[in-house]
């Protein structure tokens, strides 16, 4: 661990740590801060194919360090600070360029919640709990984070999670979309690694590209012009021929693109 609150650790299947096992993971404002440059550092590394986000110990997170939250400088508006770090580390998440997954045990709440469902994708234990809960504490909850359960789960399950604050079992969470795959808490690991696996294994290429167009759609840009860039590059890099013919020669592909 560092002393931010998170351990890091690089590599084709990469990992980031949420490390505050005392307070089950609870994010500080100077770790929703330090989030964007940890990323930023593991986006420039040529060999990360694959990023994990876990949390230490049986906790993903319980949410913001509650300590925090209003303890910025302007009495007006004591959140100012923390809701424009967090909001910067949330984006970051969003458009980091690599695959992610959250890989979830425990509590998964609040600000937790907010930094799974802004990873691709979400894999769970049994056991584990998800709920987002300002309306518990007086919270107004900022449209861009609202937007990111909006497209991911539709308004119902968003107005539940908002105006409740109720927290929803993993197997619920399963049948909202709101996590994509729930294993027993000791396959959870396996499971994780043999899907980052999958990933590494793809054309990083292919993937950038889905990831890309991904994202500009829901943000409501036109994909096409990126899209066509992309798809010259599979021509450029041989990463077309290259896949085309390991599939014609019955052998695993040597994807040259990101190598």
């Amino acid at each position: 661990m560092n002393d931010l609150g998170f351990s890091v650790d690089a590599g084709p299947v990469a990992t980031l740590v949420i490390d505050r096992v005392d307070k089950r993971n609870a994010l500080t404002r100077a770790m929703w801060e330090a989030l964007p440059d940890l990323l930023a550092d593991l986006a420039a590394d040529p060999q990360v194919k694959v990023l994990l986000v876990s949390g230490a110990g049986p906790s993903f997170s319980a949410g913001a360090d509650i300590g925090d939250l209003v303890s910025g400088a302007d009495p007006a508006d004591p959140m100012a600070e923390i809701r424009a770090h967090n909001l910067h580390a949330q984006a970051a998440l969003r458009e980091f360029q690599k695959p992610t997954i959250a890989v979830v045990r425990g509590h998964c709440i609040g600000g937790g919640l907010e930094i799974a469902v802004n990873c691709d994708f979400r894999f769970a234990a049994e056991g584990s709990t998800f709920g987002v809960t300002p309306a518990r504490i007086g919270v107004v909850y900022p449209p861009a984070a609202i937007n990111v359960l909006l497209d991911l789960v539709g308004p119902a399950t968003t107005k539940y999670l908002l105006f409740s604050g109720e927290l929803l079992t993993a197997a619920e969470a399963l049948s909202k979309g709101l996590v994509d795959r729930v294993f027993p808490a000791a396959d959870l690991d396996a499971e994780v690694t043999a899907f980052a696996s999958t990933l590494v294994s793809r054309s990083q290429l292919t993937i950038r590209s889905a990831k890309e167009t991904v994202n500009a759609l829901l943000a409501g840009e036109d994909a096409n012009p990126a899209a066509l860039k992309r798809y010259q590059e599979t021509i450029t890099t041989g990463e077309l021929h290259e896949g085309t013919r390991a599939f014609t020669e019955k052998r695993p592909p040597a994807f040259p693109w990101g190598n």
